[in-house]
């Protein structure tokens, strides 16, 4: 009930707003049934968008820091991702990726749409990276389509580490809808997960027109800090005097 509440009253009318969204290709997204929404994803302000501007309930995996996170701010946080039915996902340790695919696959056994940002994390450069296969799993365990989504706008209207969004024009576009029943009872090749998902990911990119690095965009982060890390210890800061 307060997942509507949100969506129409307390805060779908302000993201659109803020954001003055305009939605593109939103017949591609199935009235009923199963189905995988993969989007791009560049901002914190994307978990809330895409539900504000769908007809359906969508529900996302979410990693389980925004549901942990300290003070008021985490709070705040925690209580809007629970209340728009967002599902913690713990994303260390090896069965991370396990836990992820079934509670995907337990959301789409209720016949419900499923959010994935295939990238695994935002993009700190508004540039699209590699997929993770779990994507590709779950489309080929459920036997349900993916439908590509680009975010465009949303990295200049709320990058990482800013609060308070700038007022930026946002498009939401929808692709036609990817169907891999061809791969039946492929998901354990994982040729085949690495196909599915790099033309997820290929149907993404033709959406967002972002640039494409192939590579994963958690390494990417990891290298860079610890790059940083090392010029830092190598040159520290003098004291001010």
């Amino acid at each position: 009930m307060f997942y509507y509440l949100l969506k129409y009253v307390l805060l779908g009318p302000l993201l659109r707003v803020v954001f003055r969204p305009r939605i593109e290709g939103l017949e591609h997204v199935p009235a009923t049934g199963p189905a995988i929404i993969a989007g791009n994803h560049l901002s914190f302000s994307d978990h809330f968008l895409m539900p504000a501007v769908l007809k359906r309930r969508i529900t996302f995996l979410a990693k389980a820091e925004y549901f942990t996170g300290p003070g008021v701010r985490g709070r705040l946080t925690a209580f809007f991702f629970r209340s728009a039915g967002q599902i913690p996902v713990d994303r260390s340790g090896k069965e991370a990726g396990q836990a992820a695919i079934r509670e995907g696959l337990g959301v789409l056994a209720k016949g419900e749409l499923l959010g994935i940002y295939p990238e695994g994390t935002r993009s700190h450069d508004g540039r699209l990276y590699k997929g993770k296969v779990g994507v590709a799993v779950m489309a080929l365990r459920a036997g349900v389509p993916v439908i590509p989504c680009a975010m465009i706008g949303t990295f200049e209207a709320q990058p990482p580490g800013k609060v308070i969004p700038n007022v930026h024009p946002v498009v939401i576009r929808f692709g036609k809808p990817l169907e891999f029943s061809r791969y039946a009872g492929m998901e354990h090749e994982k040729a085949v997960l690495r196909a599915i998902t790099d033309e997820i990911m290929y149907a993404i990119l033709s959406l967002s027109e972002q640039e494409y690095v192939d590579e994963y965009a958690a390494v990417v982060k990891a290298g860079q800090a610890a790059a940083k890390g090392e010029k830092e210890r190598r040159f520290p800061r003098a004291p001010l005097s």
